[in-house]
């Protein structure tokens, strides 16, 4: 028996972890004296290992066993011992959060290698080999475009060249089927560096675009006209349930997935369930219900208790209400759930949310995003060229979803003023990717009048939009003039103008930039210390060094306005 993928240590709390793997055949896995069975999709192997009995607060050196054989650690592995460290005192206050986004495999074709350039994920993770364990991270989160299935590489190209005579309608140039997704990610995953660091750091994930196809979800025009392709079909329930299997399922807490109803039935199924996963997912893709009722089956959005630090993930792509309007980036009964838990009581110093898509993003692109958004949903001419703008652009961010970026904005207000007796949060920050340039932005949810400029709230607490991406993949030079003419203060002035006359709105936001836009592969790290935290942004300069490309200390008193590089304010319905 073969490890074929794996460890990936995912939802780790005071005395349980979770420990994900793929298998070359039907087994038991263990790991430190807990096992649980494979289970079986589409001829592939996986399990999910529910490790109890650790000790808050402590390091615990792990083995992986399948059928009783010790696969991992690797024989002559390099690397230091893969380790579940729990959640404990001594990390309630401390947590080190990496993030990024946009991660194309490592490629082996020497040309393309140099085009994409050093991955930023796997020159950290061979840093992070040669520090000590309490330096090391204590969450890893992905967000999105992990796998692209729609940019194959010439590895992938020549492993689907066969299945013309089986699947003649399928495109040469896209993968469609779940063994071909399942290829996909050994080939993300398998990269050494970064397969030990994913065996070792508590990693939450969430999909992008690309992981199922680019615009996913843009329009309901979009919908429209992708289901009228023929292998569509396919696509979209091997790239949801692959999904499901590969990263959702280790992003739920140990009661979450006990009262999964998927989860369950998978557990309780013999032989392939394939099927299941096919008609589950079918259901995962479809908008059902009516008017604010409107709803997905599945809430892919999940909550991390991280000691005094409490991270929330929005699926920004699948939980889109796109078919009906207004528009929205999830239903509002998965906003209700969000909103639910951002406001939970408890001793929160720092409030993170992730998405995978930017919420404050450049002030041109905020604008022009609201504008198509309205001229699209009106008839005629006016709809059809604000349609075609919204797909050729991709306008179709936070400030493409008027109502969920006014409803962001006012959870985000909530979450700043003090609730049941607990003090606010000394920060919120959104975290985000997808879009090739990274940057810092602080925010001022409280401003009501146009013109004011960002500043702190009310209570202290400060607000700021933090996007990595991409972590490893080409950012073309024109896309870097376009990202740097759209952060000018003078174009964002006249777009704003213009705005008005449509008629967009105000959300009572405004934001300047603080930090970029950095080009190029970056990953960054979120550090809290008690109620202080600051942001890194790190960029390789070479297979084993990271340079600082940029540092933000997000909690001090901000400097004078006027000092700021950028200011934006935000459209709404």
């Amino acid at each position: 028996m073969t490890l074929l993928l794996g460890p990936v240590l995912r939802h780790v709390d005071e005395t349980s972890a979770l420990v994900w793997v793929q298998t070359s055949g039907p087994c038991r896995v263990s790991v430190l004296g807990c096992d649980a069975a494979t289970f079986e999709v589409s001829g592939h192997h996986f399990a999910l290992v529910r490790v109890t009995g650790l000790t808050p607060g402590t390091r615990t050196a792990y083995e992986v066993h399948l059928d009783g054989e010790q696969v991992w650690p690797l024989p002559h592995s390099p690397f230091p011992p893969s380790l579940i460290a729990t959640r404990g005192a001594d990390t309630e206050t401390h947590q080190r959060i990496v993030f990024g986004s946009c991660r194309y495999v490592k490629l082996a074709d020497p040309k393309l290698a140099r085009q994409y350039g050093l991955d930023a994920l796997d020159v950290y993770a061979g840093r992070m080999a040669g520090l000590p364990p309490e330096t090391w991270p204590t969450t890893l989160l992905l967000l999105g475009d992990q796998v692209y299935a729609d940019e194959l590489t010439p590895q992938t190209r020549r492993r689907i060249a066969g299945r013309r005579e089986r699947h003649p309608d399928w495109p040469d140039d896209e993968i469609v089927g779940f063994d071909e997704y399942s290829g996909l990610y050994r080939d993300t995953w398998s990269d050494p560096e970064v397969r030990w660091m994913l065996s070792t750091v508590p990693t939450a994930m969430i999909f992008d675009d690309h992981d199922v196809r680019d615009d996913w979800n843009t329009s309901g025009a979009w919908r429209e006209q992708i289901a009228r392709t023929p292998w569509w079909s396919e696509r979209i329930r091997s790239g949801l349930a692959s999904y499901w299997v590969h990263q959702h399922l280790g992003n739920l807490s140990p009661a979450e997935l006990a009262a999964d109803r998927t989860w369950q039935e998978v557990q309780a199924a013999e032989g392939d369930v394939w099927p299941l996963l096919s008609e589950r997912a079918a259901l995962w893709d479809r908008e059902t219900g009516d008017g604010d009722d409107t709803r997905k089956d599945e809430r892919f959005s999940f909550c991390w208790e991280l000691g005094r630090t409490r991270l929330i993930v929005i699926d920004s792509r699948n939980g889109r209400i796109v078919e009906s309007t207004p528009r929205r980036m999830v239903s509002d009964a998965e906003f209700d759930w969000i909103s639910a838990k951002a406001l939970a009581p408890g001793d929160v110093d720092h409030l993170v949310l992730g998405t995978s898509v930017p919420w404050l993003m450049p002030q041109v692109i905020s604008d022009l995003e609201a504008a198509t958004e309205k001229g699209a949903n009106g008839s005629g001419r006016v709809a059809a060229v604000a349609e075609w703008a919204r797909q050729e652009a991709d306008l179709e961010h936070w400030p493409a979803f008027g109502r969920s970026f006014a409803r962001l904005a006012e959870l985000i207000r909530e979450a700043c003023r003090p609730r049941a007796g607990d003090a606010p949060p000394a920060t919120v920050s959104v975290l985000s990717g997808d879009v090739h340039h990274s940057y810092a932005a602080v925010a001022d949810v409280h401003t009501h009048t146009p013109g004011d400029r960002p500043g702190r709230g009310p209570e202290g607490t400060r607000v700021h939009q933090l996007t990595c991406s991409p972590v490893h993949n080409v950012v073309p030079a024109v896309m870097r003039v376009m990202f740097r003419i759209t952060w000018s203060r003078l174009l964002g002035r006249m777009t704003t103008r213009w705005t008005r006359r449509t008629g967009a709105g105000r959300a009572g936001v405004a934001w300047e930039r603080t930090t970029g836009p950095l080009f190029g592969n970056l990953v960054a790290t979120l550090e809290t210390d008690g109620r202080r935290a600051s942001c890194r942004f790190e960029r390789p300069r070479s297979a084993a060094v990271l340079d600082t490309a940029a540092e933000v200390v997000l909690t001090p008193q901000a400097p004078p306005m006027a000092a700021r590089q950028r200011r934006g304010t935000a459209p709404a319905v």
